[in-house]
């Protein structure tokens, strides 16, 4: 709020390229928050990936988690404009990889009932099926619309289940 009473005063003193400034750190401020925010659902997205892969089983909450995750990111990434995105889908892995991190140490917490420390985890990981099956996925969030999109979710999950395709969350 400080800097719209801010940007309200530069307009009206006519001092104009500091006003383009301040806009200038707005708009950078929003794009910032806009990627935390974007990374937030990467992350919990990737947690979830990681329990249904090294548990092999996967729940209804666990599905829809990765579902709703995966509709978030598709819909933070697009810009107002409706035709640009906020991650380009080649720079998908300078994201991933500290998302992928974070992600261990939280799913440490939740994968066998804390079962493994995050070291432990990130061992039993396979990090490469996993950013392979969240490439294949966000490629398709810049391909299809919302409900495609979410319908198509669910194939990809099947991936990582060794039972293949057609088992229904528990």
């Amino acid at each position: 709020m400080e800097e719209l009473t801010q940007l309200r005063e530069y307009v009206s003193q006519h001092r104009y390229q500091e006003a383009l400034g301040l806009i200038g750190e707005m708009e950078e401020m929003s794009r910032k928050s806009i990627l935390m925010n974007i990374k937030s659902y990467l992350v919990r997205l990737m947690v979830h990936l990681i329990k249904v892969q090294i548990e092999q089983r996967l729940t209804k909450s666990w599905w829809f988690s990765i579902r709703d995750s995966m509709l978030k990111i598709q819909e933070l990434n697009l810009m107002e404009n409706s035709k640009s995105h906020y991650i380009k889908q080649i720079a998908w892995q300078t994201y991933l990889g500290d998302a992928l991190d974070d992600a261990i140490f939280e799913a440490s917490l939740e994968v066998a009932n804390a079962k493994y420390a995050p070291k432990e985890l990130a061992q039993l990981v396979d990090k490469n099926q996993l950013i392979t099956l969240f490439s294949e996925m966000i490629a398709e969030s810049y391909r299809y619309p919302r409900k495609e999109l979410a319908e198509r979710v669910e194939l990809h999950l099947s991936k990582l289940l060794k039972v293949g395709y057609g088992q229904t969350p528990s």
